[in-house]
């Protein structure tokens, strides 16, 4: 975690309004998070700060790629991402996160470290099943979708062959009916 000091917000001495803090975000960051589903990542993420004199409104707004594995095809892909997360930091007696709009921080705090939210942020915004484009559209040309397509159920018109003694049985259940 000493990679992520950068991270941390001085908010004693910022004066109240609104301020902003931009992060370029790589594979460094989520290396301190020992999470290693990117092969590579490229995310802007800008932080809109606004001060007030009891609590503060964060808005954390990312944008950019991550090259992650297609669920199908196991190829790799640049996946577009894009997301807004709000987040209001109130003051009280003790640390508190259990609500995920709303942040609790002691009295005494002077600083805080916004790394934890610009993860979760990244990290959320990636689609749970993830599909190459070209799977998509049709025109990916991979081993993986190969296979795949030769282990495809292909239809196949049967004649159905049956044993005449329960073809009798069945003549006996209509003849019943009748």
């Amino acid at each position: 975690m000493k990679d992520l000091k950068k991270f941390n917000i001085p908010f004693v001495g910022l004066k109240e309004g609104v301020h902003l803090f931009e992060y370029h975000i790589d594979n460094t960051f989520f290396e301190a998070f020992n999470y290693d589903e990117f092969e590579s990542s490229s995310v802007k993420v800008s932080l809109n700060f606004i001060k007030k004199s009891t609590l503060f409104e964060l808005t954390f707004t990312g944008k950019g790629t991550v090259e992650v594995p297609c669920d199908v095809s196991n190829e790799l892909y640049n996946q577009n991402i894009q997301a807004v997360l709000p987040l209001v930091v109130k003051f009280g007696s003790e640390f508190n996160d259990e609500n995920e709009e709303v942040l609790i921080l002691p009295h005494e705090a002077y600083e805080f470290n916004v790394a934890q939210f610009i993860y979760e942020l990244i990290v959320l915004s990636v689609p749970n099943k993830r599909i190459h484009p070209n799977v998509v559209d049709g025109t990916m040309n991979s081993e993986a979708l190969d296979i795949l397509s030769g282990l495809q159920i292909k239809e196949e018109k049967t004649i159905e062959n049956t044993d005449p003694r329960w073809d009798k049985l069945k003549n006996l259940i209509t003849e019943k009916k009748t």
